[in-house]
């Protein structure tokens, strides 16, 4: 235990955290049992993440400031001398097994989970990962024990299931030695680029030349896979996508830490809640759809759309205004029950208004002020960012609209709401000395307005924390 923790103090966490981890990784170690294969047992943590700003903006290109958090998946692995992957979770004692053969995938569920990580679908993300990598390397031979466990919050928007993703596929490209191979070294030069192809597991596009799967029915982008594997402790990184560009290192404001709520409302992306997160998805592929239709251009993201020229967001409004239902622009399979999404032309403006007030003006604008120093003048910015999840994404639920809102009349610089929406968490900046008495005050404000949520609710401080490391 001592020695996981002491590898994550140097990595740059807090030695609270750390040695939470290291008691998770030395369960996962007794879990782990006797050696059944080859090699010796490894370690991988996988940090959870921190969406500051950027609100469903990746997967269209756009801008993202993230950070790493101090909690994460702690997972311990052994190769074994077969194909099968052998996986237990020790903290919600579930087990899961998958092989590294392409095989088809199953259907998705149509019926919601209680959790992301219910057996079925906890093994489902598993099963993703092991037939990608047998699609896309032929050298993905050797499966592998695994036992894992996290400290984060399930299933609350602090990217959960990229972050066993994420460690799962650290886990066995180690114990194949796929770094050193010829196809990843043709397509996966960088950990952005990593961070790129896992999005594309999960989403089951292809990356480069690494052919595309199944996936897990999710049309989202690589922000929660670039924050995990990129950023940096002790600091804010911007990052733009499609694909994985490095804009800049903000530190952290000194004295200054984030307050997580949990809002206790699931905000999971499996079964039925799978469809309503990819509608915010599609929105911004059907703007993009219609404008390439209109103007005649192959982009391929709406931020290369935007770009295209001083008016082209103008002439993208203009278009919207005279779009309607138009069954013959492509939908990408799973987009609903008919495989039809029908939007109208005011709820495309709102989600086109909101990619590009959040891209162009809000994420560089916080980052610039920062980046100075201006830490208590970016609240009106994350309040507006706040504003265009509500009106643009159609996102938010009250419990997050009043976390953020309440944050800021107790003393917060900044709150907002953050990952896919419909449940999940807010973020609060707060200074460090008041940290405990403004978590108080949050969680018995949360607790007297939602009473029916005060069980599920969490309310914890974090820094910005390491980036997923292996040991």
């Amino acid at each position: 235990m001592r020695a996981f923790a002491e590898r994550l103090v140097a990595a740059g966490m807090s030695e609270v955290e750390a040695l939470r981890k290291g008691r998770l990784f030395r369960l996962a170690s007794d879990g782990l049992g006797p050696a059944r294969g080859a090699g010796e047992p490894f370690a991988v943590f996988v940090p959870g993440r921190i969406e500051v700003l950027g609100k469903h903006t990746d997967y269209a290109g756009g801008r993202s400031l993230l950070c790493a958090v101090e909690r994460g998946i702690c997972l311990v692995a052994r190769a074994r001398d077969d194909r099968a992957v052998h996986a237990m979770d020790i903290v919600l004692n579930t087990r899961a097994e998958a092989s590294l053969d392409v095989v088809p995938a199953p259907a998705p569920s149509r019926a919601a989970s209680a959790d992301i990580a219910s057996p079925s679908d906890w093994g489902r993300y598993i099963a993703t990962v092991a037939r990608r990598l047998a699609r896309n390397f032929a050298e993905a031979r050797r499966g592998a024990d695994i036992a894992c466990g996290s400290d984060l919050p399930m299933a609350a928007g602090m990217s959960s299931s990229s972050a066993l993703v994420t460690a799962v596929l650290l886990a066995l490209s180690a114990v194949n030695d796929l770094p050193a191979t010829a196809a990843w070294r043709a397509s996966i030069a960088s950990r952005e680029d990593l961070a790129e192809y896992l999005g594309t597991v999960e989403n089951g596009q292809d990356f480069r030349a690494l052919g595309g799967d199944a996936g897990v029915g999710t049309f989202g982008g690589s922000e929660d896979h670039t924050a995990m594997l990129c950023c940096q402790k002790g600091a804010l990184s911007q990052y733009s996508f499609c694909p994985v560009r490095h804009e800049r290192q903000i530190p952290m404001p000194p004295g200054h830490v984030f307050v997580i709520a949990v809002s206790g409302v699931v905000a999971e992306k499996t079964g039925a809640a799978r469809d309503t997160y990819n509608r915010v998805s599609l929105a911004s592929r059907r703007v993009l759809d219609l404008w390439n239709r209109g103007t005649g251009r192959h982009d391929a993201t709406l931020r290369s759309a935007v770009e295209s020229s001083t008016d082209a967001a103008d002439r993208v409004r203009a278009i919207l205004a005279t779009s309607h239902r138009d069954e013959s622009l492509p939908l990408p399979s799973g987009a609903g029950s008919d495989g039809v999404i029908d939007f109208t032309g005011d709820r495309l403006r709102a989600r086109f208004d909101q990619f590009v007030d959040e891209t162009f003006v809000i994420v560089p604008e916080v980052g610039d002020r920062l980046a100075a120093g201006r830490v208590t003048e970016i609240g009106d910015l994350v309040g507006r960012s706040q504003a265009g999840a509500d009106n643009g994404l159609a996102n938010q639920i009250p419990e997050t609209t009043f976390l953020a809102g309440s944050a800021r009349e107790i003393g917060a610089v900044a709150a907002s709401a953050f990952g896919a929406g419909f449940g999940g968490s807010v973020w609060a900046l707060v200074a460090t000395c008041d940290v405990d008495e403004f978590r108080a005050q949050w969680a018995a404000r949360y607790a007297a307005a939602f009473p029916q949520r005060a069980a599920r609710a969490q309310f914890f401080a974090t820094g910005a924390g390491p980036a997923a490391l292996t040991m």
